[in-house]
């Protein structure tokens, strides 16, 4: 199979210097393509059917009523007949013996004579080297054909082998009768799997249900499957309730899953056609959905993640188009200037019926948003329209549960936020005792949303959280209670200033919180890069030191009200004093829910073991029996 040839008649400046062209080895090729190109051996029945559909829309350029029918049967060999327009013994030389060489490109391409250079945007494959893909699964191809450009034309076979020789013949006209083109593939045994009847199917299925060409597949003894189907949104439906029910049972087949709802999507622009499916449940923003796109009715891809924007993971869709173009696999969408405007337009339609919900279907937007308020979230920041829209009715954690941020503002006309969901741990029982309105901003996209609240409802006043604030709001302690206190919270000041932080008495609610640990991001910052600069030394240790910075400590608060501090503020045992207020910090610590350090996990359990030895040394000295009699 001589891909290529060497050239001849140098001219001008190439006349001193003889001129070649490159060899190609063609095996080598083969499993470039194989490994590298294409994702799998599967996409061998994609190019047969692709170029059987290009030769039957060629063939109708020259005869409108031309027939188009495409067969496929799975026996021990594997054969694809077509209609189409078929290739004269010039065209197979031209066409099947030079890798990279379409009928369908343009000017250079072939069979102007049909003007099929003026009307390339009717063929799908323009690449050149979709026959090569048959070679991945068969060590030899065979195609018979016969020209429909001229009632005389004859039959020719051309046999190619993937070490690259190639034979040419004329056969009787009685093997084709009509034009169009048989291949035949004579699969590997290591590649049989794929050319199995059950598996050609699935595959036809897959590649080509939405063609617009009858496609049938037959087996070894002639019972045949029809491969089409109409997609709903090209059928005539009875009623809007039947188009619905069309759309839900498409999803079903193709998704495997039933829509929260459907979004009809038509670009006439560049012939887009299709449907977008609103997930049934929540899918995290980092996962891209597969969207499946056909090219003229040919599956391009089922993993085109660049078809919308990324803030549309809530949906999955299914279109045809007639003008993006392929890359040269055809297993994915080119990058270029129309991809581009088809992504903004479809994420246009997708954000209209979002904000269209409000109005035609409330019920529908609470499901959505119940399911989806994430994605609602990460839209909302970007489109002031949706955000006036959709911002009062998205959930946030807040010290009256979970609620919508619209019934929140009535209810708390200052609003607080904290920045870290931490921070609003520590917080969120004592602040709703107080009643102070704090949201949880720690979560994806919440804290933004919340502090552009004013815009779209004046009046409101929003806040990031400083414990300060929660600290005042606490009442203070009798300074004769305080005092009698005073020799327990200075072992408590040094008990806890080792890790930075103050102590102070207070009385709130709830009464059955012990303790309440105020703590901020600065404040953990500054501790993280303290700790550094004790395990460095040398120049990092000096940056590190440049960098201190002075900020408010952390502060553990003991509440008064608890009848367990005010016994512990009455220990005058230094040793059991210290063994309680490390108990009282550690409890802190872990309602805060962050991670704990290693000196503060070493104090827990102190403070766990050194409890519990003083509860036992008590039991022993009662004595025994106190308990029974008791």
């Amino acid at each position: 199979m001589p891909l290529f040839e060497r050239s001849s008649s140098p001219t001008g400046d190439q006349a001193d210097a003889a001129a070649h062209t490159f060899q190609v080895d063609l095996r080598g090729l083969v499993d470039l393509l194989s490994h590298h190109l294409y994702s799998s051996p599967r996409v061998y029945l994609r190019e047969l059917l692709q170029n059987a559909v290009d030769a039957i829309s060629a063939r109708r350029l020259l005869d409108a009523d031309a027939p188009a029918a495409i067969t496929v049967r799975a026996a021990d060999t594997l054969t694809v007949t077509d209609t189409g327009v078929g290739l004269t013994e010039e065209d197979v030389h031209t066409f099947l013996a030079t890798i990279g060489r379409s009928s369908k490109r343009g000017a250079d391409g072939g069979i102007d004579g049909a003007g099929l250079a003026s009307a390339r945007g009717d063929f799908i494959g323009q690449f050149g080297i979709g026959l090569l893909a048959c070679f991945v699964v068969a060590d030899e191809i065979t195609v018979v054909t016969r020209s429909a450009k001229s009632k005389d034309a004859p039959v020719i076979e051309w046999r190619g082998h993937s070490d690259g020789r190639y034979t040419i013949r004329t056969l009787p006209s009685a093997v084709r009768p009509e034009p169009g083109t048989t291949v035949t593939l004579a699969p590997r045994a290591d590649a049989r799997e794929w050319t199995e009847h059950g598996q050609v199917v699935s595959l036809a299925r897959d590649f080509g249900s939405l063609l617009r060409f009858d496609v049938t597949v037959q087996d070894a003894h002639g019972g045949t499957v029809r491969i089409n189907r109409t997609p709903p949104w090209a059928a005539q439906h009875a009623s809007p309730l039947a188009r619905r029910d069309a759309y839900t049972e498409f999803c079903r087949d193709t998704f495997d899953f039933v829509p929260l709802d459907t979004i009809e999507l038509e670009l006439p622009v560049v012939g887009l056609r299709g449907v977008a499916y609103v997930l049934p449940d929540a899918a995290p923003p980092s996962r891209r959905a597969g969207h499946r796109v056909h090219l003229k009715g040919m599956l391009l891809s089922d993993q085109a993640d660049e078809l919308l924007p990324e803030w549309a993971f809530f949906v999955r869709c299914v279109v045809d188009t007639d003008a993006l173009r392929p890359t040269a696999s055809r297993e994915g969408l080119y990058a270029d200037e129309t991809l581009a405007a088809v992504r903004d337009a479809l994420g246009a339609r997708i954000r209209e019926w979002l904000t269209g919900l409000s109005a035609t279907d409330p019920a529908l937007l609470h499901r959505f948003i119940g399911v989806h308020h994430l994605a609602v979230k990460s839209l909302a920041r970007y489109d002031d329209e949706l955000l006036k829209m959709l911002l009062p009715w998205l959930p946030f954690e807040t010290t009256d549960g979970n609620v919508t941020l619209d019934e929140f503002a009535r209810t708390h006309p200052v609003i607080l936020v904290t920045r870290t969901v931490e921070e609003f741990r520590q917080v969120a029982p004592v602040a709703g005792a107080a009643g102070l309105g704090v949201i949880n901003g720690g979560y994806t996209y919440d804290r933004d949303l919340v502090h552009r609240l004013p815009e779209i409802r004046p009046g409101s006043s929003v806040a990031d959280l400083d414990p300060g604030t929660v600290t005042a709001h606490l009442d203070s302690v009798d300074p004769a209670a305080e005092l009698a206190a005073s020799a327990f919270l200075a072992i408590a000041r040094e008990v806890v200033g080792r890790f930075d932080c103050d102590v102070a008495l207070r009385s709130f609610h709830p009464t059955n919180a012990p303790a309440l640990l105020l703590d901020n991001r600065e404040a953990r910052h500054e501790r993280s890069r303290a700790q550094l600069a004790q395990e460095t030394d040398g120049l990092w240790a000096d940056i590190l030191g440049s960098l201190r910075a002075e900020v408010p400590r952390a502060q553990l608060v003991l509440n008064h009200l608890n009848p367990l501090v005010r016994r512990a503020a009455t220990i005058t045992h230094r040793e059991l004093a210290v063994t309680a207020v490390e108990a009282l910090y550690g409890q802190a610590v872990l309602l805060t829910r962050r991670p704990l350090r290693a000196s503060e996990s070493a104090l827990l359990n102190r403070s766990f073991i050194s409890l519990l030895d003083h509860a036992m040394l008590g039991h022993e000295a009662q004595g025994p029996g106190t308990e029974d009699a008791s």
